[in-house]
């Protein structure tokens, strides 16, 4: 299971029509100024509101709340940490405290936007929607909380029963496409609930329209379709999205559903659902966007509104996973029911997170016990074969891929990174002629992947065959992704290889500015340096690789270099280590090698 397959789980593909408008929000990152002077003793005010910073920018959520909880204890008047303290309570779902602090922040800051969107939350849920608007209202500063504020205010209003105010509040959001995608996906949503289903039907039409490839929408259109009576619009709908993106689990099994005569529900089902669709949309793309504190604050107040929200689970576990905090996403994935038809695809993220806590024979086992489960599915081979990939273990890795690939009838373009990933096994375990024919048929299948023609075009100028293709295959990789610091690094050293200097120096020197903090490509810099003559240079190149945590074989080599130049043994051993399988950038560690 590769970063894109696990990316399909969330599928919220608006995301990036919010980044125009993502702006960071500052009362998130407030800080107090300390003197060195104070006290910074662990347990006193200082030493846990430092020990809570450290927790906060490690992403520790849960011990940052704790520390800052404990430094407000100390100092309850400290509107900065309070603010801190309610903002990491809020984002570890404590909620009975989250709200007290809440109404704390809002008396000393009015119009603070998160305590705001939280109260008007409470106030909704029991019941009490004018004071609910009232808190929305005040939330309105910027334009994602601007967005936040009238979306909310819409689904507020519909649950106090006037739905004509809610749809006259959506059309008062801005006109910046971002916006005017969720306005008319609520609009449809709110007009389906009010039994307005023509102008539900138009509205979802226009946002499919815009984006075919949005799970949420084309969900959301097929079951409105299917409840109009309309089963041949469900399915055209469903057909379409699926052929706009890779599938998903979840369109799926809806198209399923549908072709066997059932008729699922609407999409949302009360106002407390379409409320939460507003936190989970707004946060899903905030997290997605790099904002992983606010997504992560948004998508538990989705799943406050919403407790049973398989999306916004499988998106938190996301967020997590991006703050490293695997054992939080992990905790997340298990929230999702066995019947669920996410199941299969979030056992295997646990397994990459299992992974990811080195616990590989946990992972193992989980795989396992999956491929045991679903003989006829070929992801958690995929996914087994990565993680032992990624620990050096080719034999085993190669083995799983192996019988991946043996469970496809006919190979298809999506199929390329079986064969690929095999190939990187075989050519690991020195069986060069199975691993240039599985790049072949990698290339065959999906002619314009850069990691294959990188990969067997570095290879065979290695060997020193199949020059001129092989220099081809190079410059496309570099083509389709001309910043990419490892290809450029690769179409370096392949004119070094050659014995074109100069080409040689203005690639490497390239490549080292986009990866100045790689080794390996520092130190192909330092040889190409050496034999243009240009030898304090050379010098200079290797100590600076030396100091970027070079693996032992290569940091040995690296200090003969510095002392006794570029001889005929050190560049020797370097061309070997390119070719038995020492990292290198031509390949192994290059940017989407490994499984995470």
């Amino acid at each position: 299971m590769t970063i894109d397959d696990r990316a399909t789980l969330r599928k919220w593909a608006w995301s990036s029509l919010l980044l125009v408008a993502i702006i960071a929000a500052p009362t998130a990152y407030s800080e107090v100024v300390i003197d060195d002077a104070q006290d910074v003793k662990p347990g006193t005010l200082f030493g846990n509101y430092l020990s809570g910073r450290v927790a906060r920018g490690d992403h520790d959520i849960l011990a940052a709340a704790n520390f800052y909880s404990k430094a407000l204890a100390g100092d309850p008047t400290n509107e900065i940490i309070l603010e801190q303290t309610f903002l990491l309570e809020a984002a570890s779902a404590h909620w009975h405290r989250a709200a007290a602090l809440a109404n704390d922040l809002v008396k000393a800051e009015s119009s603070h936007r998160i305590a705001r969107f939280l109260l008007g939350i409470e106030a909704f849920k029991q019941g009490n929607f004018k004071e609910a608007e009232e808190h929305f209202t005040a939330a309105r500063q910027g334009p994602i909380a601007d967005l936040t504020s009238t979306l909310a205010r819409a689904w507020v209003q519909q649950a106090d029963g006037k739905p004509d105010r809610a749809l006259e509040t959506l059309d008062s959001l801005s006109e910046a496409d971002w916006a005017q995608f969720y306005q008319r996906y609520h609009r449809a949503l709110i007009a389906d609930l009010s039994n307005r289903h023509e102008m539900a039907r138009q509205a979802y039409a226009q946002a499919f329209k815009k984006n075919p490839g949005t799970l949420r929408v084309a969900d959301a259109y097929a079951r409105h379709a299917v409840n109009a009576k309309n089963r041949k619009l469900a399915l055209q709908t469903l057909n379409s999205h699926i052929s706009n993106t890779s599938s998903h689990p979840l369109s799926e099994a809806l198209l399923a559903d549908i072709e066997s005569g059932k008729s699922p529900p609407l999409l949302v089902a009360n106002s407390s659902d379409g409320l939460a669709e507003v936190f989970y949309g707004i946060g899903d793309a905030l997290a997605g966007e790099g904002g992983l504190d606010m997504g992560i604050i948004f998508l538990q107040m989705a799943l406050y509104l919403k407790p049973d929200f398989p999306l916004a689970q499988v998106a938190l576990a996301e967020a997590f996973d991006g703050a490293k905090k695997y054992e939080l996403e992990m905790e997340a994935l298990d929230s999702i029911p066995k019947d669920s038809p996410l199941w299969l695809s979030v056992q295997i993220q646990k397994g990459f997170a299992l992974n990811q806590l080195e616990r590989v024979d946990d992972a193992k086992l989980l795989l396992e016990k999956l491929i045991a489960e679903n003989p006829k599915d070929i992801r958690p081979l995929d996914a087994l074969g990565n993680i032992l990939r990624s620990h050096e273990r080719y034999a085993e890795a190669r083995d799983y891929y192996a019988r991946a690939i043996a469970l496809i009838d006919k190979p298809t373009k999506e199929n390329w990174v079986l064969y690929y990933s095999r190939g990187v096994s075989n050519e690991r375990l020195k069986d060069w002629p199975d691993a240039e024919a599985d790049f072949k048929k990698a290339l065959q299948l999906s002619p314009e992947e850069s990691l294959v023609l990188n990969y067997l075009g570095y290879s065979w100028v290695d060997q020193g065959a199949h020059l001129q293709q092989a220099m081809d295959y190079i410059r496309k990789a570099v083509k389709l992704k001309p910043d990419d610091g490892y290809y450029v690094d690769s179409l370096g050293w392949a004119y070094y290889k050659l014995g074109n200097l100069p080409a040689a120096v203005e690639n490497l020197e390239r490549a080292v500015e986009l990866r100045p903090d790689d080794p390996i490509i520092n130190d192909h810099l330092g040889d190409a340096y050496w034999q243009a003559g240009r030898k304090l240079e050379a010098k200079y190149q290797w100590q600076q690789a030396l100091t970027l945590k070079p693996e032992n074989e290569q940091a040995d080599m690296l200090k003969k270099k510095i002392v006794l130049g570029l001889t005929d043994a050190t560049a020797t051993k370097a061309a070997e280590s390119k070719a038995t399988g020492t990292k290198t950038s031509a390949g192994p560690t290059q940017a989407g090698e490994t499984p995470r």
